[in-house]
């Protein structure tokens, strides 16, 4: 779903200016200047209205987490969020999931959130997809060594195609579950997760931890032979 622009976008995004970086390539190296205290750098990709993103960053101070977002009207409402919590360890980027590299140095960040990302249904999009293996390959140059991604989704076509994508591109999966929240709410949730959940959606979540690539290390090409069984215009496209 298309967000409406935001009149009063400018003005909003002014009022918490001090918590988005505007030139992120400039921070490369240096992120931990910004919380001289974080033991840890996690990436949200994708943040939203920011319910995850600021509500994590309030139960770990320990970590500085810098939250990916594309679309200004949603990263306003995130950053608005952290303002009213008066959050120190969490900053926003403008910026596409493809560009990681770029704004971290190599082993820069230890954990990577994508959480409800677009399932991108159709064959000839899934390179689209942020867990196709060509994405998480431009991850490694970020992820230390053993870092993690951390991936949620109700779209059980998407986690099953991503479960094929992990390994090729050197990450090790644990922690598979395809009913998150069936013994109660496991951990901290995003907007989308909430509305399934309270829906009756299960929701899939896995942990994947960067590893050595395989040897030899062949690219998924055919994708296309992955069953993706998603339907066009139901709760679970999402």
């Amino acid at each position: 779903m298309r967000m409406r622009r935001k009149k009063n976008l400018v003005p909003r995004m002014e009022r918490c200016a001090a918590y988005q970086v505007k030139e992120p390539e400039a921070m490369r190296g240096r992120w931990k200047d910004l919380y001289p205290q974080a033991e840890e750098i996690w990436v949200e990709i994708g943040c939203g209205k920011g319910s995850f993103t600021a509500e994590t960053a309030r139960q770990n101070p320990q970590a500085l987490l810098i939250a990916v977002e594309r679309v200004a009207d949603a990263m306003v409402m995130a950053m608005e969020k952290a303002q009213a919590l008066e959050l120190k360890n969490v900053f926003f980027i403008c910026a596409d999931a493809a560009r990681l590299g770029d704004i971290f140095a190599p082993g820069e960040t230890d954990r990577i959130f994508l959480n409800f990302s677009d399932p991108w249904p159709s064959k000839r999009h899934c390179r689209r997809r942020l867990t196709h293996a060509g994405f998480l390959l431009s991850y490694r140059q970020a992820l230390r060594d053993g870092g993690e991604i951390h991936f949620k989704t109700d779209n059980r076509p998407l986690f099953d195609f991503s479960l094929t994508q992990f390994p090729a591109a050197g990450y090790t999966v644990s922690q598979v579950t395809n009913d998150l929240h069936a013994n109660g709410v496991q951990g901290v949730m995003t907007d989308y997760e909430a509305k399934f959940s309270a829906e009756g959606v299960p929701i899939n979540r896995c942990v994947a931890a960067k590893g050595p690539l395989p040897d030899p290390f062949v690219m998924p090409e055919d994708v296309s032979l992955i069953p993706f069984g998603y339907v066009e215009g139901t709760k679970y496209g999402r």
